[in-house]
């Protein structure tokens, strides 16, 4: 799957990261890792370590990119109250793509083609010495720890889920 590495989309991340000093190397993995569980099992980690990009969409109609721990479904009615919102809305495909740059299954949490407007991050993923994150492309990812994701992404911690 080296040609997941040569991706326009893996590309415009591996940019991103070089650019704000993350020294994580991008991997391609030979299985999908289209979900937590697919990449937990493709890297031999605890799904905990894997720092899944859920997309929503606020009332307004922007983009709010919650990073997440594997280990977690991200509670929409708790984040919603934590945000002072009604409710979150479910993104579709096409929403995600335009927003991001990206395709569900390889949304990274950094190299956006527009920022989006809320960037959460769950505060379980701080209790992993390494989390790994999508990096464009369904079977490209890359390691990271809790607070360069902070840094880098400028995402607000929160609990997210249970």
């Amino acid at each position: 799957m080296e040609a997941a590495l040569q991706n326009p989309s893996v590309i415009r991340v591996r940019e991103f990261l070089d650019n704000a000093g993350v020294k994580g190397q991008i991997v391609a993995l030979s299985d999908s890792a289209r979900t937590a569980a697919e990449a937990a099992e493709g890297l031999g980690i605890e799904v905990g370590q894997v720092a899944s990009s859920i997309v929503f969409k606020l009332p307004n109609g922007s983009a709010l990119l919650v990073i997440t721990s594997g280990r977690h479904r991200v509670d929409t009615s708790l984040v919603a109250q934590n945000l002072g919102i009604e409710k979150l809305h479910r993104a579709d495909a096409d929403f995600v793509k335009e927003a991001s740059g990206f395709s569900i299954g390889g949304v990274s949490p950094l190299g956006w083609i527009s920022k989006p407007e809320i960037i959460l991050i769950d505060e379980a993923l701080n209790d992993y010495e390494v989390v790994w994150a999508a990096a464009g492309h369904p079977h490209a990812v890359y390691p990271t720890t809790y607070s360069e994701l902070v840094r880098v992404s400028g995402a607000r911690p929160m609990i997210i889920g249970d």
